[in-house]
């Protein structure tokens, strides 16, 4: 058994190994290696598409929370205290007394 085991291990190690060792050899994935031209831009590149990614996801979430926030403002109606802005007027220009103000401003009220 244990005979049978190093042959399956030898077999399976014979097909894996080369194509490990295929897989790390890509000389072409850098564009030649320390001495390709764009080399030196790309710590430039990598923080720019960084902030530029970040910047991008801010204004999603920002979008996002006023679209939240203007469609729960649509399914309500907007308080009107138009009726006691006109008492307030009539009180000031001394159209009614205190008495009169604040009896029709609690009635108002309720």
């Amino acid at each position: 058994m244990r005979r049978a085991m190093e042959w399956m291990g030898a077999a399976l190690g014979g097909l894996v190994v080369p194509g490990v060792v295929a897989a790390q050899e890509r000389p072409w994935e850098w564009g030649g290696g320390m001495m390709h031209p764009m080399w030196g831009w790309w710590g430039f590149w990598g923080v720019g598409m960084l902030l530029f990614m970040f910047l991008f996801w801010v204004l999603v979430v920002v979008a996002i929370v006023l679209g939240i926030r203007w469609l729960v403002r649509q399914g309500r109606p907007e308080i009107s205290d138009s009726a006691l802005d006109v008492l307030r007027q009539r009180y000031a220009r001394g159209e009614i007394n205190r008495e009169e103000f604040e009896a029709k401003r609690k009635d108002l009220q309720r």
